[in-house]
């Protein structure tokens, strides 16, 4: 990928927001933001992989000051379009080792970004770098999926996700390296195009594991934002890591 927007060009940028996804949808968001602003506690919000401000635009409405890092200037661009997007801080660059000015009650990284980080390397490093942002007593907030392993048959290494008559979905695991891809293919009158996207998939124990090494511990772990409990039947987690303080 020698995008300067890394997978996240103009391409992705430009359809990206899908308000009739769950995602995009207030019942999602507004539980989200609710936690976020309460972890904050009236302090500065770090997000990583701010993008085009589906999470960032509501909690800075609810009067937190939000910075965000990116590597992508197009999915940037799209937030600035939005009202109250010009509010946002946005440092461009990689969030596992991009450093902003100031310090941060709450960081948080959602909708399994922390996969975009394609080495363990890379995701130890992305913990120690919030370690640093962190205000002492600070948070920091993860929402990412469980791997689907278990659905796996025996020699299978392919989990579809969609399928229509003109659009196919599927990730691909490779369980002896953690890494992994989404892959897209779709035909448009007539005509196959095929879009691939790496990922390293992570246990919820060895994000445990990366959050000490950083000199931060677990305080909490939902299936949900709204507390739901995690169970081993969660597809998803949402995990909160404290560094030590007050």
């Amino acid at each position: 990928m020698d995008d300067e927007d890394g997978y996240f060009g103009e391409r992705v940028a430009a359809t990206y927001d899908n308000p009739s996804a769950r995602e995009f949808h207030p019942d999602t968001l507004a539980p989200m933001a609710d936690l976020l602003a309460d972890l904050a506690g009236g302090g500065r919000a770090l997000e990583l992989g701010v993008g085009t401000g589906r999470v960032a635009l509501p909690l800075a409405a609810r009067g937190v000051p939000v910075h965000g890092i990116d590597l992508s200037r197009a999915m940037v661009a799209r937030m600035r379009d939005k009202p109250g997007g010009d509010a946002i801080g946005v440092t461009i660059g990689d969030f596992a080792t991009t450093r902003v000015d100031g310090t941060f009650s709450v960081a948080y990284l959602v909708f399994n970004t922390i996969m975009n980080l394609t080495t363990q390397a890379a995701q130890v490093a992305c913990f120690r770098n919030v370690a640093d942002h962190l205000a002492p007593g600070g948070r920091f907030v993860i929402e990412t999926m469980v791997p689907e392993l278990r659905k796996l048959p025996a020699g299978q290494n392919l989990v579809p996700f969609h399928a229509s008559p003109t659009r196919w979905s599927f990730d691909i695991y490779d369980v002896a390296t953690q890494e992994m891809s989404s892959n897209y293919v779709e035909v448009v009158d007539g005509r196959g195009s095929y879009w691939s996207v790496p990922f390293r998939y992570v246990w919820p124990a060895e994000l445990d594991l990366m959050a000490q090494l950083a000199g931060m511990r677990l305080r909490d772990r939902w299936e949900a934002w709204r507390g739901e409990p995690f169970t081993g039947e969660s597809g998803a987690h949402v995990s909160v890591w404290e560094k030590p303080g007050h």
